[in-house]
């Protein structure tokens, strides 16, 4: 007992508290110096400082490029996906007719034969992003355990919202809800207008924008983001299956991938640049009298095309961070106005009812497919919305992977669902409450608006707004600045992944791309409009679902490795790289 009491009386608290406080700082001097001092980039180049695989590394990204006449391609992923593209570009406009029914034919197949499959493909997301989060695997770090985020929390939110939402709610914020409100899901066998209606209308839009399609984009982002920053491959998508093909990834398994990879992304982001130019096209029709037609549309997508090119050419952090962080404040700014002006007290009341109703409705509604009805709504509406957040994965998940080095997985998956899905919802309950609202009141006819057209939902609503006109343009502005933020982004990825992970490419190498993603936009507008926006990504989903579920395997097969190389010290690890000035001070006692 006395030798214990001595060895307390030797502690010296107060030293070990001011050792903390002075860790504590030097901590935070550590964070503001990795965002301040990172290396400046134009693209989404690493350049990694491991080689973790002895028998690739000699391999060096893009090294076995065509560079010739302003362009440094990977020959195979360029020529087949522009090959492809073109092809398709030629058919439509050639047989326009004969392509519209094509989309058709293809979409109604997807539904009947294989929506099944999206449906519970989306399940099997959910469960292996809180599995790789709440387990065992959430401590490992992008980066290592000493590695520091090199963009601030709120920055990196800024971000990732901006590059996976924008055009989407814009569209969608005010027409889905009335859509559903007018004609509900048959799963809740409601009666339209009424109020289990606006209940039900609200529960489906989190379901569609909700837990599911952010807990894939926050898997694909973890995937690309570890193999990058931790084993020293190029940030493309044939780096996450080194596990399971090991350096074939380098050869026509890999060249396949990032085939599938490019064209997934492309019509993912030309259904959103679709979307988008019918909306700005109607918005410009109901304030300025611009005639809504297809020759409008087809002059927004060349013109925003042309900006989000100059934006590709400036890089990310002359372009992207600042038109993301534009695109926040505004969306903010706009989102309050109608809360404040609109049926506040309701639309917050909605919004927390609504959120009971979509947990409480989410394990039955995640695996309902219909089966048993004769309903196109399925494939009007969920298949085409996971289509659709599968064409984007392979963008947004890299360009999230890029702004995450130091993060864990946990906070990965973490903060790429919670925040963005609580905001998702405030935007539907915002938006869509209100015009639901208006028209369960009799105060606006908005539905027959929708059903008219689907694009002038959002800027009906706001003629029973003040400041109608003014309100009106910074929607315009918004859907604009949206366009180029998803169109360059986009662009930097496609870019990317034809350069072979390349750390720089050339200029004119990014035009191509920007351009060939508002070609292929009007050419799916002239050959079918949004049904064919709609089949473009249902279609293109299809094949790069598998990939994505072999993704699962070949990341679960990564971490157990990393946990057999670190498990005994891993958390002794991670302590002393996180605490090394704490350690440092304390081992030193009273010598200061």
């Amino acid at each position: 007992m006395a030798d214990n009491k001595g060895h307390d009386q030797d502690l010296d608290l107060t030293s070990i508290s001011e050792a903390y406080d002075d860790w504590e700082r030097d901590r935070e001097r550590r964070r503001e110096a990795a965002i301040r001092e990172r290396s400046h980039f134009e693209g989404l180049q690493i350049d990694p400082d491991i080689d973790f695989y002895p028998e690739v590394a000699d391999r060096e990204p893009g090294d076995r490029n065509i560079v010739r006449w302003g362009f440094d391609i990977h020959p195979q992923v360029t020529f087949s996906a522009a090959g492809f593209l073109l092809l398709f570009i030629a058919a439509t406009l050639i047989f326009p007719d004969q392509a519209a029914g094509v989309f058709s034919a293809i979409l109604s197949f997807i539904n009947e034969k294989v929506g099944w499959l999206y449906i519970i493909s989306f399940n099997v997301f959910i469960g292996a992003a809180l599995y790789f989060a709440l387990g065992r695997y959430g401590k490992i770090r992008l980066g290592g355990p000493a590695a520091l985020p090199e963009f601030s929390t709120p920055a990196w939110y800024a971000m990732l919202i901006s590059a996976g939402l924008g055009i989407g709610l814009m569209f969608w914020g005010v027409a889905e809800p009335i859509f559903h409100l007018t004609a509900p899901p048959p799963l809740f066998d409601v009666e339209p207008l009424s109020t289990e209606a606006a209940r039900a209308s609200l529960a489906t839009s989190y379901l569609h924008w909700g837990i599911h399609g952010w807990a894939l984009y926050g898997l694909v982002a973890l995937a690309l983001g570890f193999f990058a920053y931790n084993r020293g491959l190029p940030l493309t998508f044939r780096s996450v299956f080194y596990p399971i093909l090991g350096p074939r990834i380098y050869g026509t398994w890999g060249n396949a991938i990032d085939i599938l990879t490019v064209v997934a992304t492309l019509f993912g982001l030309a259904t959103s640049l679709g979307f988008g130019a019918s909306q700005a096209a109607a918005g410009l029709n109901q304030v300025f009298g611009i005639p809504d037609n297809l020759l409008t549309q087809v002059l927004l997508i060349a013109g925003i095309t042309g900006l989000a090119t100059i934006s590709v050419v400036a890089g990310l952090d002359a372009g992207v961070k600042r038109l993301s962080a534009l695109n926040v404040w505004l969306a903010a700014a706009f989102l309050v106005f109608v809360l404040l002006v609109g049926p506040t007290l309701l639309v917050l009341s909605l919004y927390v009812e609504s959120i009971g109703v979509y947990i409480q409705i989410l394990p039955e509604f995640s695996f309902w497919n219909a089966a048993l009805l004769e309903t196109q709504w399925q494939q009007w509406w969920t298949i085409f919305y996971w289509g659709w957040w599968i064409s984007w994965s392979p963008f947004v998940g890299m360009f999230i992977a890029r702004i995450s080095k130091g993060r864990s997985v946990r906070e990965m998956i973490i903060g790429v669902i919670v925040l963005p899905c609580l905001l998702c919802f405030l935007w539907f309950a915002v938006f869509g409450g209100a015009a639901m609202n208006l028209q369960m009141t009799g105060e606006l006819d908005v539905a027959t608006a929708v059903n008219e057209n689907v694009a002038t939902a959002l800027f009906v609503m706001l003629e029973a707004f003040p400041w109608t006109f003014f309100v009106s343009i910074v929607g315009i502005l918004l859907l604009v600045s949206f366009f180029v933020t998803s169109s360059d982004s986009g662009s930097l990825v496609v870019d990317h992944l034809t350069s072979g992970g390349k750390l720089d490419s050339p200029k004119p190498q990014r035009v191509f791309w920007a351009l060939m993603e508002g070609l292929v936009a009007i050419v799916l507008l002239v050959g079918g409009g949004l049904s064919a926006l709609q089949t473009a990504a249902v279609a293109t989903g299809l094949p790069f679902l598998f990939v994505l579920l072999i993704m699962l395997w070949s990341l679960k097969k990564a971490f157990d490795e990393e946990l057999d190389l670190l498990e005994s010290h891993y958390d002794e690890a991670i302590f002393q790289a996180q605490h090394s000035g704490l350690i440092e001070r304390l081992g030193r006692g009273g010598e200061e």
